[in-house]
């Protein structure tokens, strides 16, 4: 007679989280109250988000810079130093001018959902046959008409199409770990 061995997966679901509880529920609880804020104040959001991409910029191109006392030619360490320089000068721009640099943001991101619209087209005329493509259809619909709507709408959407994006996001990230 054969004895069952414990498995605790079957009386425990989800024994990983039991440690980690109350950080899911504060982190669900401050992306929550953080995306609401975004949605109540787009703007500010949309500005906040400008001023990190211009930080992120700087440290980036800090990193090209120190990078290219490590090249092996010269010819790819004046790369890497023209590539910093630039990184440089583009984090800085944004943090003097946060609100041109969230109208470039903006048409910057209209152009990225233009490009996923029609990588989504091509991919559903590859999957049209099968089960549930309508689904992918319909989303590579709505992502050409968010774009588009960028497109018609810019610089004006600038205020908002960042800021309600980034706070979309932080609301469904803090509802859904709450719900975990």
């Amino acid at each position: 007679m054969t004895n069952p061995q414990y498995a605790p997966t079957l009386y425990e679901p989800m024994p990983a989280l039991h440690g980690t509880g109350l950080y899911f529920i504060a982190t669900g609880v401050a992306f929550v109250f953080l995306g609401t804020m975004a949605l109540i104040a787009p703007l500010v959001a949309g500005l906040a988000v400008t001023t990190l991409v211009g930080w992120l910029l700087i440290a980036g191109g800090i990193m090209h810079g120190m990078n290219a006392f490590r090249g092996d030619s010269i010819t790819r360490e004046s790369w890497q130093a023209l590539v910093g320089v630039f990184y440089v000068t583009a984090g800085l721009y944004f943090l003097a001018h946060p609100l041109i640099a969230l109208g470039t943001l903006t048409i910057s991101l209209a152009c990225v959902l233009l490009v996923e619209a029609g990588m989504d087209l091509v991919a559903w005329l590859a999957t049209r046959g099968e089960e549930g493509s309508g689904w992918l259809l319909l989303d590579t619909v709505a992502t050409f008409a968010f774009s588009t709507a960028i497109w018609l709408q810019w610089p004006s959407v600038s205020i908002w199409a960042i800021g309600t994006l980034v706070g979309g996001k932080l609301l469904i990230s803090g509802i859904s770990r709450l719900m975990t």
